[in-house]
């Protein structure tokens, strides 16, 4: 209990965790578009036309020749022949072209007629017995959506690597793709440590508590699409912690095993790990707080995460370590991530060295934004995550943050503001 001989750089473990991450290969499986939502495209999806594939209305008016509309005013009209009406669905190749002098009546959405070059707007004309009064003048392709404006053929419509959203969805249905690649669901197995651990629902004794930080992982998990495996609690039992450890690198891309990761008498996961993988641990003990008795390991080409069984410190490694992980398994572009800048309400400090991730509440005052920090040891507060608003990353270089110092927070849940705080 003497405590961690050395603690790794929280950067340097990320690289080491990416460097391992790089050499899995997930393979690719083919699904219907409308099932993508969530997914990430393992090709990059092309578009086979031009869209749009013809020159089209975006009104409802006239289809005329620009040219023949200028110098058009309510007191000096342009008088054009209507010679016919063109609407949605109808082949652009029938339609006769249009003369100069001439228009041709069009629904928004309907190709042009050949020659035409623009469209007026239905309420700067007047329609008189198979004649048309043009009241203003128009410039070439107004109000005309073009051919290939929104994509021309062979253009890229969403890369390789793309988490899909609502929008991919209808820009890839819009060439027809019914069925696209994706990488397959990232397998996860979860192991919770620990003699006192129940279940949710469990009949409770004291000296028990129920596992709170299982279903706070695979929740995050479940964000990220991935497929979890979940092979329950078990006691600090080394031979049972060894049974499931083995079950779980048989099922799994990568597996996290929570608890049992200090240096007490019952911290006997980093024992089992070795007795079991290969390499085994590659390092164990981070210098981040909350959380540094974090440890990674590989058996082969799996992963192994060993964490904390507090929640709070869990989530952390979870957002530093293990979301990166699985976004470089997928070989996808990490989410984005909403930042604002606010002030300290009190100065918070941090030990030189650690990466610390402080609980903040973010809230609006008088147009200004005000972080107050919340805490930042404490791994198994629960409360602090759901108060908390954003988290207050503090590099290891910095000894802390000045009163009404400016920093940025990274917002977990929506600002709160001078009325409810």
């Amino acid at each position: 209990m003497s405590g961690f001989p050395s603690l790794i750089n929280a950067d340097k473990a990320l690289n080491i965790i990416l460097e391992y991450a790089s050499k899995i290969k997930i393979n690719s499986v083919k699904i219907d578009i409308e099932n993508s939502l969530g997914r990430i495209l393992a090709e990059d999806i092309y578009a086979n036309i031009d869209l749009p594939p013809f020159d089209r209305s975006t009104v409802d008016g006239y289809a005329v020749i620009a040219e023949d509309t200028f110098g058009s005013s309510p007191i000096n009209p342009t008088i054009l022949k209507i010679v016919n009406e063109i609407e949605c669905g109808i082949n652009p190749n029938n339609i006769k072209p249009l003369n100069s002098g001439e228009c041709s009546v069009i629904f928004t959405g309907a190709p042009l007629p050949p020659n035409a070059n623009a469209v007026v707007m239905v309420e700067n004309a007047k329609r008189k017995n198979g004649l048309v009064e043009i009241y203003k003048q128009v410039q070439p392709f107004s109000n005309v959506s073009r051919k290939g404006e929104d994509f021309k053929k062979g253009e890229i419509v969403a890369k390789k690597g793309t988490r899909i959203k609502a929008w991919h969805i209808g820009a890839i249905t819009s060439f027809n793709i019914k069925e696209i690649s994706v990488y397959r669901k990232i397998k996860v197995a979860l192991i919770s440590t620990g003699s006192e651990l129940r279940e949710v629902g469990s009949i409770i004794k004291p000296g028990e508590i129920i596992n709170t930080t299982k279903p706070l992982l695979k929740a995050l998990l479940k964000e990220k699409d991935c497929e979890i495996i979940d092979l329950g609690s078990v006691p600090d039992d080394m031979e049972k912690i060894k049974e499931k450890i083995i079950i779980g690198l048989n099922s799994s891309d990568i597996l996290i095993i929570t608890g049992g990761s200090s240096l007490g008498k019952k911290d006997i996961v980093p024992e089992a790990i070795n007795d079991i993988a290969k390499p085994g641990l590659i390092f164990h003990g981070v210098a981040i707080r909350p959380g540094k008795t974090m440890g990674f390991g590989v058996n082969g080409d799996k992963l192994i995460f060993m964490i904390s069984g507090l929640p709070v410190a869990a989530m952390i490694s979870f957002i530093a370590f293990i979301e990166p992980a699985i976004d470089k398994i997928l070989n996808c572009f990490p989410e984005p991530k909403p930042i604002i800048k606010a002030r300290l309400s009190r100065r918070v400090a941090n030990p030189v060295g650690f990466k610390s991730f402080m609980r903040v509440f973010v809230k609006r005052i008088n147009n200004s934004y005000i972080a107050e920090p919340l805490r930042l040891t404490g791994s198994g507060i629960l409360s602090t995550l759901t108060k908390a608003n954003g988290i207050l990353i503090i590099p290891e270089n910095i000894e802390g943050y000045e009163e009404n110092e400016e920093i940025e927070v990274l917002l977990t849940q929506p600002l709160g503001d001078d009325k409810n705080g």
